[in-house]
């Protein structure tokens, strides 16, 4: 199995690498617009390429170079994507201030929710009756999919824009990150019908701007990019409620959710595990690997990187578009790397050609995928070739917005 990069940005282009050599293996246009976004689809057979009002959907293994359906609706840049477990339906947020979901097989809008300011970022609760958006407004919101409404409206940080939200894949955690460069968590207790969301921290994790955040696979690592040059690994704490040495327990699931503080009842902040310094300009997205062991980020320095967070260090750089891109990785078949975990980085700055270090042996684990996007400039992402890909896709039907998983 290898793995295959994808990228995209504001030269108008996608770009598929070759993870480990680096070679570019194949470049769709896309002419209509810059690419804010990319996602690639559970079955990995499609990648979905957000831009200016809309949303294009490129088969991956095809050599055709033009979209196989486009998803019109908004009326400003289309910032966040993301697919349903079984890629039935999309949801998508905007500077229109709209949230959207979208029937796949049609590229119908099933589904329309009004934040009254731009929205930044969406992401699908794994339970796929919930999802969770955010917007310069300051507002968090979880709708309800089978009520058709929003159930909870968060407000971290009063006038503060939130850019980024994530849901942990077991579904216990909610974090959020906001231009103050403050990061806030939520426990998410799952009471039959409703999601329960119990504050548990809040912390200052970047001097400026977060233009990401992310938890890794495995919920024990949280990831934040910034506009401070940085990106920063913290860890999460899985700990006994019960225990007075350590009065925080962050499982969703379990019937307690305790407030992360310090003795003197303050917030305190996750614990820093790694500082990944030398990007020259803005972090503007990130993605882990499956195994929670690789991270990639992409910088508006034309530079998408790949780390291992064992030993922090750089392990291949990518670069190769003329401006700002976006990535996505995709496993195949041989060697080892970043599993099935999406991601997207943002980037607002051009990306030039990625070099790759000589004679740098990269190990990947096997049947991975991982997605990093570059606000802006360059996209980010991977997914997994295989020979067992699907031949179909199942698509949404109203019944699907009423049970959750």
């Amino acid at each position: 199995m290898s793995v295959i990069l994808c990228t995209a940005g504001y030269d108008h282009t996608i770009r598929f690498w070759e993870a480990l050599s680096g070679i570019c293996s194949r470049t769709i246009q896309h002419s209509d617009s810059q690419v804010n976004r990319l996602c690639i689809s559970p079955d990995k057979r499609f990648i979905a390429a957000a831009g200016h009002h809309s949303v294009k959907l490129f088969d991956i293994k095809s050599t055709n170079p033009n979209p196989l359906m486009s998803f019109d609706g908004h009326t400003g840049n289309v910032t966040g994507v993301a697919f349903h477990c079984e890629g039935k339906w999309m949801v998508t947020s905007s500077e229109d201030g709209t949230v959207k979901v979208w029937e796949t097989r049609s590229a119908t809008i099933q589904r329309s929710y009004n934040h009254g300011s731009a929205a930044n970022d969406v992401v699908i609760h794994p339970n796929q009756g919930e999802i969770i958006s955010c917007d310069r407004g300051g507002s968090v919101r979880v709708w309800d999919l089978a009520e058709n409404n929003c159930s909870h409206q968060l407000i971290p940080e009063e006038d503060v824009s939130v850019s980024s939200v994530t849901v942990a894949s077991d579904g216990s955690l909610l974090c959020a990150a906001n231009n103050a460069g403050n990061v806030f968590v939520w426990s998410l207790i799952q009471n039959y019908d409703h999601t329960q969301l119990v504050p548990l921290t809040q912390f200052s994790a970047h001097k400026e701007y977060i233009t990401r955040i992310l938890l890794s696979p495995d919920v024990k690592k949280l990831a934040t990019c910034s506009a401070d040059h940085t990106a920063k690994i913290w860890s999460v704490p899985v700990t006994d409620p019960d225990s007075a040495d350590t009065p925080v327990m962050t499982n969703g699931n379990g019937a307690h959710a305790t407030q992360v503080t310090n003795g003197d009842g303050e917030s305190k902040p996750f614990p820093l595990e790694a500082t990944l310094t030398g990007h020259q300009r803005w972090v503007w997205d990130c993605a882990f690997s499956a195994d929670s062991a690789y991270l990639v980020t992409a910088c508006s320095d034309h530079y998408a990187r790949l780390w291992e967070l064992g030993s922090q260090t750089v392990i291949r750089q990518y670069n190769g578009h003329h401006r700002g891109a976006l990535l996505r990785r995709r496993a195949v078949r041989k060697g080892r790397f970043l599993g099935p975990a999406y991601t997207q980085v943002q980037t607002p700055i051009q990306v030039h050609r990625v070099q790759i270090p000589a004679q740098m042996p990269v190990q990947m684990p096997a049947q991975t995928q991982v997605q990093a996007h570059i606000p802006t400039d360059t996209n980010v992402g991977s997914y997994t070739e295989e020979s067992d890909v699907p031949t179909d896709s199942s698509f949404w039907s109203e019944s699907d917005f009423g049970a959750r998983a």
